[in-house]
């Protein structure tokens, strides 16, 4: 269809409106780097008109442009029903982005400040970079599905946006110089690891081949022709080539590559599109070294006259007044070239019933393992819509069983190998509506740090700009370093994350299997979160569920059963966050309570990190009332968490409860040693624990703040 449908375009739209595109692109391009004043060069320019320091991103406009106005005549034909979706590998085309935003009358639909017009064109090229929106690619711009400011994930979150979609096309633009990325190079072969898992869309890639990165040749453009179609095919795809600036050409080879693109997952070659094309094409040769054309080729010709002429002459080489009325409207013979403006897609419903469906599972779950209900938690996500789970092949060792009765794998978990991948692929699949869910190893998800603060950033971006919230980012961390080899100990994923402070952050430390599968059910049904659950996959100890509906919203409880009725303050607070703490601790508070029968105790379970937070810095932070009814305000307090003790210090902030708080974590030992021995060294083994309580319930009941 996608094949047909260019070559139909490619009869009816003539190359000459589709060339004044891509020109009216390069020249609004360079309009937004470099004017402050005399926006269409309506009479001659003077250095005063020029911004005294330039900023922003030439060199990979001219391509992208070009791209962008090839495939304008195929976004406005596309049928009811169908969707194409253009991704951008790195955020530095900015420039082209909004000019093409501008051109299309999106970016006046969604800012009414930068409609179409004398005013609009003004505020465009002399507010370069836009308050609030930026000078690179980000959601704030419409019209293009931004992947976050990492470089490298694009083919693969591109991937991630196809899966079950068949009606729509994805073309990722991507830099020769981040085909040397990892994760980008993973991508062209990883995509064998769809294939069997549904029915999807197609991708189309297309390789900008301009022959440099930032600071020096890209090592793709150090193939001949020859080399690079050897490269392409034995990664299993079908390269096709358009060189230069002839728009005729790069249409006819969207339409020969579109007609050889296989839909993800289907075996055999599917197509790339390789552009050549020298990076910062168009700038004076003379004055832009090889390093310069990156930015902005003419770093000063406001101060420098030579540079203000070479100015002078690139901006009226476009004769913008042939491009664009003098109200800054593209003239008629662009228009059949340029896509409409589409209608926003509906918003997702707001999820509701998610206690009362959470705590339902979470009532099934007692006396069952943790291999059995997390499970069914997501066999049951995957019956009632869109959905994925994505793991670097640890779902069998994580004691995830998702196969059918033949023991073959359910067709909507996929493994590979890549942290990298299985994150993008998860966002792709969620910035496109959908739910989807990364199980992996607690010590090797930190290899997604970035692309998760990455992705944190855009989302933030997508709610300053006032859009919709999209499906939650969901990991699931299991296989906990306490019962692992010493290599792969490492809870420090969530202490990077809480570090940031995202609002949306809320890392869950069920204290159960029931809990578990609570947390889950409850995190996957939410819109615009990420959540991290940290549930070991060996916890067999079931606690009661009677304070699950107020974990559940409140993100914190203290549990009847193991605390002293009666107003006043207790003589030790024990707190836990996790599975593992919360068997340890309740031994602790059951041993004292039978040993111990005039100590009054308080017992309190931290679901959610988050509500430690200074209060206000997130949503569930406590307010300081609720945490004083919790953690009083001389009681000695031992809390025991999954992660590290660092983490807890650091939330608390400015109400650090001072001496008085003990955290018991995860403690690196520094070489490997017995998990009883782990257990000993980070304090919480059942000897230490005895001792650290009666210690402290020995000391005067008045302890300083």
């Amino acid at each position: 269809m996608w094949a047909d449908l260019a070559r139909r375009t490619n009869r009816l739209v003539p190359d000459a409106s589709v060339a004044a595109v891509a020109d009216a692109l390069d020249y609004l391009c360079l309009a937004q780097l470099y004017l402050r004043d005399n926006p269409l060069l309506a009479r001659p320019l003077i250095p005063g008109d020029v911004k005294a320091r330039p900023a922003g991103h030439w060199g990979v406009c001219p391509p992208v442009n070009r791209m962008l106005a090839a495939l304008g005549p195929l976004q406005a034909a596309v049928p009811d029903g169908y969707e194409l979706h253009v991704l951008h590998g790195a955020g530095h085309a900015g420039p082209s982005a909004l000019a093409h935003a501008y051109l299309t009358g999106r970016l006046g639909h969604a800012y009414p400040h930068l409609r179409q017009g004398a005013a609009g064109l003004r505020e465009l090229v002399t507010g370069f970079p836009l308050p609030g929106i930026g000078g690179e690619i980000t959601p704030m711009i419409p019209g293009h599905l931004h992947t976050g400011g990492q470089l490298g994930p694009a083919l693969a979150i591109g991937q991630g946006t196809v899966l079950d979609a068949p009606h729509r096309l994805s073309l990722v633009l991507i830099g020769d110089g981040e085909c040397e990325t990892g994760t980008t190079a993973a991508s062209w072969l990883a995509a064998r690891a769809l294939h069997g898992t549904g029915d999807h869309g197609t991708v189309l890639p297309v390789v900008l081949l301009n022959g440099l990165r930032m600071g020096g040749p890209s090592v793709l453009s150090t193939l001949d022709r020859a080399e690079l179609t050897a490269y392409f095919t034995g990664l299993g795809h079908r390269p096709v080539y358009s060189d230069g600036l002839d728009i005729g050409q790069l249409r006819r080879a969207v339409a020969e590559a579109l007609g050889a693109a296989q839909p993800l997952g289907i075996p055999g070659p599917s197509s790339v599109l390789v552009l050549t094309l020298d990076k910062g094409h168009g700038a004076p040769a003379p004055l832009a070294g090889t390093s310069a054309v990156h930015k902005t080729p003419l770093r000063n010709p406001a101060g420098v006259p030579a540079e203000f002429d070479a100015l002078a002459d690139w901006l009226a080489s476009y004769q913008p007044a042939q491009l664009l009325t003098s109200s800054g409207r593209p003239r008629p013979h662009l228009l059949p070239a340029l896509p409409p403006p589409r209608p926003k897609p509906d918003c997702l419903p707001a999820p509701r019933g998610c206690v009362a469906a959470s705590a339902k599972v979470a009532a099934h779950a007692v006396g069952r393992p943790f291999a059995q209900v997390v499970p069914e938690v997501l066999r049951a996500r995957a019956e009632q819509g869109p959905f994925r789970v994505f793991s670097p092949d640890e779902l069998a060792s994580n004691r995830l069983d998702l196969t059918d009765d033949h023991g073959y794998p359910v067709p909507w978990a996929v493994e590979v190998l890549s942290e990298e991948l299985c994150h993008a692929w998860a966002q792709g699949y969620t910035e496109t509506g959908r739910h989807a869910l990364v199980a992996t190893y607690e010590a090797f998800a930190p290899i997604s740090l970035s692309l998760i603060q990455q992705q944190l950033k855009h989302r933030s971006m997508r709610r300053h700009a006032g859009l919709a919230p999209l499906p939650s980012l969901v990991y699931l961390l299991t296989s906990l370093g306490w019962h692992n080899t010493f290599t792969h100990q490492n809870p420090s994923l969530t202490t990077a994350l809480l570090a940031g402070g995202d609002p949306t952050l809320h890392v869950l430390t069920p204290a159960d299997p029931g809990r578990a599968a609570a947390a889950l059910t409850f995190a996957l049904r939410k819109l615009g979160r990420c959540t991290i659950v940290v549930a070991g996959k060996h916890t067999i100890v079931h606690h009661p569920l009677e304070t699950l509906d107020e974990e559940l919203r409140h993100g914190i409880a203290t549990w009847p059963h193991l605390t002293h009725p009666g107003p006043g303050e207790p003589d030790l607070i024990l707190a836990s966050a996790g599975d593992l703490p919360a068997e340890a601790l309740t031994t602790l508070a059951q041993r004292l309570r039978a040993e111990r029968p005039g100590l009054r105790l308080r017992y309190v379970h931290v679901h959610d990190l988050t509500v430690l937070a200074e209060d206000g810095a997130r949503p569930l932070a406590l307010a300081p009332e609720a945490f004083a009814r919790h953690f009083g305000t001389r009681a000695p307090i031992v809390l025991a968490t999954s992660g590290h003790p660092a983490d807890i210090h650091a939330l608390l902030g400015r109400r650090h409860p001072g001496p008085r708080l003990t955290v018991l974590g995860y403690r690196d030992p520094g070489h490997p040693v017995s998990q009883t021995r782990l257990l000993q060294l980070c304090g919480l083994d059942d000897p230490g624990l005895w001792q650290l309580a009666t210690t402290l319930t020995d000391l005067p009941k008045e302890i300083p703040a």
